[in-house]
């Protein structure tokens, strides 16, 4: 028969009075099985309740203590009445003494009584640590949920709801969106002499930038998302970990100052004006201005991936004009797999060559063929497309066998 153990967990206190002993919890053990090894989730949850519980109020009660007599003339502050102010912690919900006293004799303005913990309490209910736990979680999965994960792991009030995390989460938001600050100019970049001057920059920082569709709430139509990541290639001081990736979203139609959003994400990584920026996105309009207000340096490259998909939906297309027309609809495609091998080699201007000659080509069938017709109106778009961004179109052969970025492929993950 196994002998029976008993643990008792305390917290001791030690200051100036002394060594002060609490006991937070019992926990007796018999036989031994999986199920009864350690401890328990309720009695993780209990003992770190009770441990903070009792830290929570000698705290409280030493702050007091200190705060108790006029700095100014040294009298003992009187009592008007007592009080206590609940707070709620990721460990459990404490009670914090918060008292009322008078003013002191030697004190003419101001009010007649007084709070001293609102010298650091400041009116909060919620502890920072919580609200972050909350704020992060409730970004990712919806607001019940969040709840049920807070209860089941943690100590939290049985009382927490939904809404709570809600508000809790928009307070978060607006908070933060007040720290931003105003949409600025294009800022004043340093002069050439000024960035010579500046240390060794890190490695290059590509920012990948992509968008997605949203369903409005209400059935109300829907609205697009701009979301993208950076990511720093490496540290150029020894010993310094490389900075994890870092994500920012905004909606272009609402959104009062998306370039400030973007630039303080890329400040939080370290970015220098002498660093090398690679901005990599759909070829929108919107990316350029972005770019040009975010670095002076900074390059602006055409997505591999969005050029590859309008190609396969053109080489798709090219079947139904071969089942109509056999010898053109092998031509074409042969002419679409050149243009594409010509893009991925960084040869523009032989691309849009090729590209307007196919369009030609298709032009004294077109009317004649419904598939020629449709493939045709393809072509155009994609002349159109490769022309306005004839710039941003590198070699992205020589890039991939660097080892450099050609797609926003890591990006997709933020937008899903």
């Amino acid at each position: 028969m196994a002998a029976r153990m008993t643990f008792r967990v305390e917290v001791v206190c030690l200051d100036e009075g002394g060594e002060r002993r609490f006991s937070v919890a019992e926990m007796e053990r018999e036989e031994l099985a999986l199920e009864t090894l350690g401890m328990s989730i309720a009695e993780g949850k209990a003992i770190l309740h009770g441990i903070q519980d009792f830290v929570a109020a000698k705290q409280g009660i030493e702050d007091l203590r200190r705060r108790r007599v006029c700095p100014t003339c040294g009298r003992r502050y009187h009592s008007k009445d007592a009080g206590a102010h609940t707070i709620k912690t990721v460990f459990g919900a404490v009670e914090v003494p918060n008292p009322r006293w008078e003013r002191c004799p030697c004190q003419s303005e101001g009010p007649r009584t007084f709070r001293p913990v609102t010298a650091w309490l400041q009116g909060a209910r919620t502890s920072p640590e919580l609200l972050y736990l909350e704020t992060k979680w409730a970004s990712l999965i919806p607001f019940e949920k969040v709840v049920d994960l807070l209860k089941e792991v943690l100590p939290v009030e049985e009382t927490t709801k939904a809404q709570t995390v809600r508000e809790h989460l928009h307070a978060v938001a607006e908070r933060i969106e007040q720290e931003l600050g105003e949409e600025r100019p294009p800022r004043e970049f340093a002069t050439v002499e000024g960035i010579a001057e500046l240390p060794s920059p890190d490695g290059p920082m590509t920012v990948g930038i992509d968008g997605g569709y949203v369903r409005a709430a209400h059935k109300q139509g829907n609205f697009e998302v701009i979301a993208g990541r950076s990511v720093v290639a490496f540290r150029r001081e020894e010993g310094d970990g490389v900075p994890p990736p870092k994500c920012f979203g905004f909606v272009q139609t609402y959104d009062q100052k998306p370039r400030q959003r973007v630039w303080q994400v890329m400040k939080s990584q370290g970015i220098q004006e002498n660093q090398q920026v690679v901005f990599m996105s759909d070829g929108g309009e919107d990316v350029r201005q972005v770019q040009e207000y975010l670095h002076p340096n900074s390059e602006h490259l055409l997505d591999w991936f969005h050029i590859t998909t309008r190609l396969t939906v053109l080489q798709q297309q090219t079947k139904a004009l071969q089942a109509d027309r056999p010898g053109e609809g092998s031509a074409s495609s042969k002419q679409i797999v050149s243009i594409k091998h010509l893009l991925w080699h960084g040869n523009v201007d032989e691309s849009l060559e090729r590209i307007d000659n196919l369009f030609m080509d298709l032009g004294l069938i077109r009317k004649q063929s419904a598939p020629a017709e449709k493939l045709a109106a393809g072509i155009s778009d994609l002349r159109t497309y490769i022309g306005n961004n004839r710039g941003s179109i590198p070699n992205y052969g020589e890039r991939h066998r660097q080892g450099e970025t050609i797609s926003t492929a890591f990006v997709e993950s933020t937008i899903n």
